[in-house]
């Protein structure tokens, strides 16, 4: 399973959800860091993404070649000028339309107020993202394991 992880500025959320998700699955998933910036992109190489790309050039390479299972983000990732201005109208759409699982780490910042996500903390978000990655491992390695009619 190939997740890719979107993030910019220091990439904080990126590179605390690429901790857990390399201690919780170790080598059953490839993570991918996509970092709006330099900075983004090797913290979350630091803490255990196997491969990286940076800028919007780089970003729009992965995402229209190379479609991940799922990615992973703060819901800036779904705007243009989103996690500080790091987000262009190429990225956010290019986002917005890939045909796989979208995990949207809701920041109630900028005024956008998403209901049943104000008292979760990042840790409970975190939570809930591993565990529907989890079911999808299971889902997966049943199908793999299945004979073939």
């Amino acid at each position: 399973m190939v997740i890719a992880v979107l993030d910019g500025q220091g990439a904080g959320i990126g590179r605390e959800f690429i901790k857990r998700l390399k201690k919780e699955f170790e080598d059953k998933i490839k993570v991918v860091a996509l970092g709006t910036n330099k900075v983004a992109m090797q913290n979350m190489l630091k803490n255990g993404a196997d491969v990286g790309y940076c800028g919007e050039d780089e970003i729009v390479y992965f995402l229209t070649n190379f479609v991940p299972d799922a990615i992973v983000g703060p819901i800036g990732i779904l705007t243009c000028g989103g996690i500080g201005g790091e987000i262009t109208a190429k990225i956010a759409q290019i986002v917005f339309s890939l045909e796989c699982k979208k995990y949207i780490i809701p920041l109630n910042l900028h005024g956008i107020f998403i209901p049943g996500t104000l008292n979760l903390s990042i840790k409970e978000i975190f939570n809930q993202i591993i565990k529907d990655i989890a079911l999808s491992i299971k889902k997966e390695d049943r199908s793999l394991s299945s004979p073939s009619s």
